[in-house]
């Protein structure tokens, strides 16, 4: 079977500044074995799209981390060197192994409860919300991938809506829904999202 392997490239260095107002918002991507590509990927690039600084992160010492379609992408870093740096967002991609992963990591359990503590942004999507019960965070309305919601610890179900913002938690449901997943990541850091969702032909498709 052919794999393919893509890169995404961050300066780890710009980690270390903290407390500049001027400096964009850091959101963690954590990427373990199994996760879904199209999520992962299309976080990635509408935040930095919106200007904001994203960092994926292996849960393992290999940053060629396999994804649920046999795609590689390498991590900028790994979750143990960076898991005392400060984040503004943490965002889950989702995928049924790669969720599974994440949730057997006590790592990512007590990064999402310190950040959810801390009033930043948890987010999760597809299957990932499961993580977000996990780590106890879920307390109000949420969505996520259809027969998902009996494993979610906490809330209750949104069946219809897209994405579901519920104080400082955001799901949504699955492939299809993470461009709107990620612009409303970007509204909730930056604000607005209005000019890079015309610039995505959003307009269009709603």
């Amino acid at each position: 079977m052919q794999y393919y392997k893509y890169k995404i490239l961050y300066n780890i260095g710009k980690l270390v500044n903290k407390g500049d107002d001027n400096m964009s918002k850091k959101v963690l991507v954590p990427l373990a074995e199994g996760f879904e590509e199209i999520e992962a990927v299309t976080i990635v690039d509408v935040l930095r799209r919106a200007n904001i600084e994203v960092v994926t992160a292996s849960l393992t010492d290999n940053l060629d981390v396999k994804g649920s379609h046999n795609i590689f992408i390498k991590a900028d870093t790994t979750l143990e060197k960076i898991m005392n740096y400060d984040f503004d967002a943490i965002a889950l991609p989702g995928g049924m192994i790669g969720m599974n992963n994440l949730k057997a990591d006590m790592r990512v359990i007590e990064k999402i409860r310190d950040m959810y503590e801390s009033k930043k942004l948890v987010s999760a999507i597809c299957a990932s919300p499961i993580v977000l019960g996990e780590a106890g965070v879920i307390n109000g309305k949420y969505t996520c991938y259809p027969s998902c919601e009996i494993y979610v610890k906490g809330g209750e179900y949104v069946e219809k809506d897209l994405v579901v913002c519920n104080d400082n938690v955001i799901t949504s449901k699955g492939p299809a829904t993470t461009v709107f997943f990620a612009l409303e990541i970007v509204k909730y850091l930056n604000g607005s999202n209005e000019e890079l969702a015309n610039a995505l032909l959003v307009p269009l498709i709603k």
